[in-house]
């Protein structure tokens, strides 16, 4: 697979990505939500400081450390990516990183830089965030939350059966966390690695049969092995 094909599964990828979240933050307060396909896909809009799917780690140190880590998991993931290239892996391998790729890089650059230049939403005013506004943004550099909007709750009001442990009776949804496309786009990389593992990393063994060539006559007291 060509460099620029990489790099055009990348870009998509982000582009995509970064249009969706600038237009959420520009047109929906924090917590909006509307319907886009009847009640099983929504657009619904939180800001998380942690993980994909809206998981979080350590407050303020935790943020600079993940924020961190993204970064050189971003930077690791450039030589990696080159690498597979330039030692030929299957194509569909080389997508799958691609696109986790696209998908740490998408989130690193809320983290990065949407503090600066956005500024609180208050889901309380309901007020929806200005661009590069003149007091400045939410947060510092590396501080910035990562915006998500899709919200798929395809089985909503059921609740647990009474027999099941410790839910029992409880509210059941599925599918509850809010994501966006990045987050999309790395856990879909990392599933189809799974899923094809076996045609991903298979290695073809060629026996090769070496032809001997002798003079010693084969009779029942010289044989050639």
């Amino acid at each position: 697979m060509k460099a620029r094909q990489v790099i055009f599964i990348i870009l998509a990828v982000i582009f995509a990505d970064q249009a969706l979240k600038f237009y959420i933050k520009l047109h929906y307060f924090a917590g909006e939500e509307h319907n886009v396909l009847g009640n099983w896909f929504r657009l619904h809009f939180v800001e998380n400081e942690g993980m994909a799917w809206g998981w979080k780690f350590g407050g303020d140190f935790g943020k600079i450390a993940l924020t961190l880590f993204r970064l050189v998991a971003v930077i690791w993931g450039s030589f990696l990516l080159r690498d597979f290239i330039r030692k030929k892996m299957t194509k569909g391998f080389i997508v799958c990183a691609a696109l986790i790729y696209a998908g740490a890089l998408g989130n690193l650059i809320d983290s990065l830089f949407y503090g600066i230049i956005f500024d609180y939403s208050n889901p309380y005013t309901q007020n929806v965030a200005q661009f590069l506004p003149q007091t400045g943004g939410y947060a510092s550099l590396f501080h910035g939350k990562v915006v998500d909007m899709l919200y798929f709750p395809i089985i909503t009001n059921a609740h647990y059966p009474s027999w099941v442990p410790f839910v029992g009776g409880d509210e059941f949804e599925f599918f509850r966390p809010v994501f966006n496309i990045a987050d999309a786009a790395i856990s879909t990389g990392v599933i189809t690695m799974l899923v094809f593992q076996n045609a991903f990393f298979k290695h073809e063994q060629k026996s090769e049969h070496h032809t001997v060539e002798t003079n010693t006559l084969v009779n029942d007291k010289n044989q050639v092995f």
